[in-house]
C-alpha cells in the first residue's frame, strides 16, 4: 500500500501481494492534480468577474468566462467521479488479491486456537474495513492535501501577506489534526479493547446458551459482559468527547479564518495593494487550502480504523506465508506409520503427545484406548495434520503428513470428532463436504453409514435443510451423518474420535457394520471409543495414557490384558472422552 494512503508498509511480501494496486493508485494521484489544478478555476473566475466584468461593464465577457468556468467545472466533476471509480477498482482488487489469504488466515488462527470449532473472522473484518475506506474515497484528502501548496503560492502572488495567512492558517491546522490523533489515540485503542473482550466472551456464552439459562448463569455471564461493554462505551465516550472538541475548533477556525481572508484582502483593496477580485478569490483559495485538512479530520476515524485493520493484516499474513505449491502425490493405499512422534498443543507448553511409534497397514481397523487426558484426541490431530510435531514423523505411504497437499489429501481422509459440527446447508451438502454434490457418491456413504433409512425419513429426505447446529436433528442422528460425511467417496484413511458416543444399542451395531465395509474397500481406520463392545470388532488396540503409547497388539489380548482385576486403577480400561 503506497505511503500516500498513511498506512505502513513494512512487510516485503504484503508489498508485493498489494504491488498490482499501484496502477490503479498512481491513476488517482495523476486525476487529483487536473482536479486540483480545476479547483483554481472558481478563483479565477471571481477574479476576473470582478477585474474585467464589472469594471468594464462587459456582458459578454462575463457570459464568456461564465461559460469557460462551467465548462471547467463540468470537467472536474467527471474527474472526481473517474477518481471514486479508480478507488473503487482499488477496493475490489484489494479484494481479488488478499480475500483467500485471509480467509486461509482465519481459518488457520480457528486450528491454532485450540477449539477450531469456528473461524476466527478478524482478518476477513479487517480486509472489509480496508475495501471499505477504499471504495468510499477515504484516502483522497492524503492526495489532495500535497497540492495545498499550489493554492498557498497562488496567494502569495496576489499579495505576500495574503499567502502568509494561508500558511499560517494551513499549518495550524494540520497541527490541530495531528494533536486530535495524539489525543485520541489511546482512548480510542482501549475502547476496540474492551469491546472486542466483550464481544468475544457474548459469542462465547452464546453457545453455550442451554446451560448458561439451565444453571441461573445468565445474571452473573451479562454483568462480565456489561463491565467490559461499560469500560468499551467510557472510553468510546472519551475518544468522543476529545475529537469532538477537535472537530468544532478546526471548523470555526476554518471559518474564522476565511472571513479574515476577507477582511485583510478588504484592507489591501483599500490601500490599493491588491485588486477587489484578488480580495475575493484569495478567500475562496484559502478555503480550498484548508478543505483536505477539514476532510482529514472529519475522516480521521475511519483513517485510523483503516490503518489498525492494514497493521493487524500485515502481522498475520507475515505471520502465515502462504504455502509454496507441493507436488501432488499419487492416491495413497493407506499405510499409516508413526515414528517417535512429539507433539504440542496450539499456544501450549507440555507435550501431548511424547515419542509415539507404531504401524497401520492398509485395511486395518484400530482402536485406539485411555484413560481422561491420555492424549487420543490429539493423537488424532496429529495424524490428521492438523496439528504440527516437533519430533518425529507422521507418515502416510512413505511420505510424511505436511509433504501432501492439504485440499488434495482431504478427499482420502476422513475424519468424524468429538464434537459434531454439521454445516449449515442440505445433508447431501453435508455428507458430500460442500463440494460438487455426487448424488450416487452421496446415497452410497449414507447406506455405508448405515444411515440411507433415517434420512429418507427427514421431511425433505437428501434436500432437507440443517443449520450449523444441526437443526431439529437429535445427537445421535447429526453423528451418523457425519459419519456418512467421513466416508464420502470411501477415502483411504479414516480417524473416527469417539463415533459411538452419543448412539443406541441399534446405531452402534450399525457402527461396527459401517467400520467392516470401510475396512472390506482396504481404509486404515482409527478409532478412538471406550466402549469395550466396539473394540472386539477392531484388528488392533493402542493403548495410550499421559501422552505415550503404553501398550498395542490384536485387539482380544489386549482386552484381555487389561481388564485383570489386578491391573492398577490408572491403567484399567479406558472410560470417558480425551480432553486431550
Amino acid at each position: 500500500m503506497p505511503r500516500g494512503i498513511g498506512l505502513k508498509t513494512q512487510d516485503a511480501s504484503l508489498k508485493a501481494l498489494l504491488a498490482p494496486l499501484k496502477p490503479h493508485l498512481y491513476g488517482v494521484a495523476a486525476f487529483s492534480l487536473c482536479i486540483n489544478i480545476l479547483m483554481l478555476s472558481p478563483a479565477i473566475y471571481m477574479l476576473q468577474v470582478f477585474d474585467r466584468a464589472v469594471s468594464s461593464s462587459s456582458e459578454s465577457t462575463l457570459l464568456m468566462l461564465t461559460l469557460i468556468l462551467v465548462f471547467l467545472l463540468s470537467a472536474m466533476g467527471l474527474l472526481e467521479w473517474v477518481r471514486g471509480q479508480l478507488f473503487l477498482q482499488a477496493a475490489g482488487r484489494l479484494n481479488e488479491l488478499l480475500g483467500d489469504r485471509a480467509f486461509t488466515a482465519s481459518f488457520r488462527r480457528a486450528l491454532v486456537s485450540g477449539d477450531g470449532k469456528s473461524i476466527n473472522s478478524l482478518p476477513l473484518q479487517d480486509l472489509g474495513t480496508l475495501r471499505n475506506y477504499l471504495a468510499n474515497n477515504g484516502p483522497a484528502p492524503f492526495f489532495d492535501a500535497p497540492w495545498v501548496p499550489l493554492y498557498i503560492l497562488v496567494m502569495f502572488l496576489f499579495h505576500w501577506s495574503f499567502g502568509l495567512l494561508g500558511l499560517v492558517s494551513a499549518l495550524g491546522l494540520f497541527a490541530l489534526s495531528w494533536f486530535n490523533h495524539r489525543s485520541s489515540r489511546q482512548a480510542t485503542a482501549r475502547a476496540n479493547v474492551e469491546t472486542k473482550l466483550g464481544q468475544h466472551f457474548c459469542d462465547q456464552n452464546l453457545r453455550n446458551a442451554e446451560v448458561v439459562a439451565a444453571m441461573g448463569m445468565m445474571p452473573a455471564v451479562k454483568a462480565h459482559w456489561q463491565r467490559h461493554n461499560n469500560a468499551g462505551v467510557a472510553y468510546q465516550g472519551l475518544a468522543g468527547q476529545v475529537s469532538g472538541r477537535f472537530t468544532a475548533l478546526t471548523k470555526a477556525l476554518r471559518i474564522l479564518l476565511q472571513s479574515l481572508a476577507l477582511g485583510l484582502g478588504a484592507w489591501l483593496a483599500i490601500n490599493g495593494a491588491i485588486t477587489p477580485g484578488m480580495m475575493i478569490a484569495g478567500s475562496i483559495l484559502l478555503g480550498r487550502a484548508l478543505a483536505p485538512v477539514d476532510q482529514l479530520v472529519g475522516g480521521w476515524r475511519q483513517f485510523q480504523l483503516a490503518r489498525a485493520s492494514y497493521g493487524r493484516l500485515e502481522e498475520i499474513l507475515a505471520g502465515k506465508p502462504e504455502a509454496p505449491p507441493r507436488t501432488s502425490l499419487p492416491p495413497p493405499m493407506g499405510e499409516l506409520i508413526l515414528d517417535g512422534v512429539t507433539a504440542i498443543p496450539p499456544r501450549g507448553r507440555t507435550p501431548a503427545l511424547k515419542s509415539v511409534s507404531f504401524r497401520l497397514a492398509p485395511g486395518t481397523l484400530a482402536g485406539v484406548i485411555g484413560p481422561s487426558a491420555a492424549g487420543k484426541s490429539s493423537l488424532a490431530r496429529v495424524v490428521l495434520g492438523v496439528w504440527p510435531t516437533v519430533a518425529g514423523s507422521v507418515r502416510l505411504d512413505g511420505a510424511e503428513i505436511k509433504q501432501w497437499n492439504p485440499d488434495e489429501l482431504g478427499q482420502y481422509v476422513g475424519y468424524l470428532p468429538q464434537d459434531i459440527e454439521l454445516f449449515e446447508g442440505t445433508v447431501a451438502q453435508n455428507i458430500a463436504r460442500f463440494g460438487e454434490v455426487d448424488s450416487d457418491r452421496v446415497v452410497e456413504a449414507a447406506r455405508f453409514a448405515k444411515v440411507h433409512a433415517m434420512i429418507l425419513r427427514l421431511p425433505d429426505g437428501y434436500e432437507t435443510v440443517i443449520g450449523a447446529d444441526g437443526g431439529a436433528l437429535a445427537s445421535g442422528q447429526r453423528q451418523r451423518i457425519a459419519l456418512a460425511r467421513a466416508f464420502y467417496r470411501q477415502p483411504k484413511l479414516i480417524v473416527l474420535d469417539e463415533p459411538d458416543a452419543h448412539l443406541d444399542d441399534t446405531g452402534e451395531i450399525a457402527l461396527r457394520r459401517a467400520l467392516a465395509n470401510a475396512r472390506d474397500w482396504g481404509a486404515t481406520i482409527l478409532v478412538i471409543t471406550h466402549r469395550p463392545r466396539l473394540l472386539l470388532g477392531l484388528d488392533r488396540v493402542i493403548v495410550m495414557q499421559d501422552g505415550t503409547l503404553v501398550d498395542q497388539g490384536e485387539a482380544r489380548e489386549i482386552l484381555k490384558k487389561y481388564q485383570q482385576p489386578a491391573v492398577p486403577a490408572g491403567d484399567a480400561a479406558p472410560a470417558g472422552g480425551d480432553a486431550g
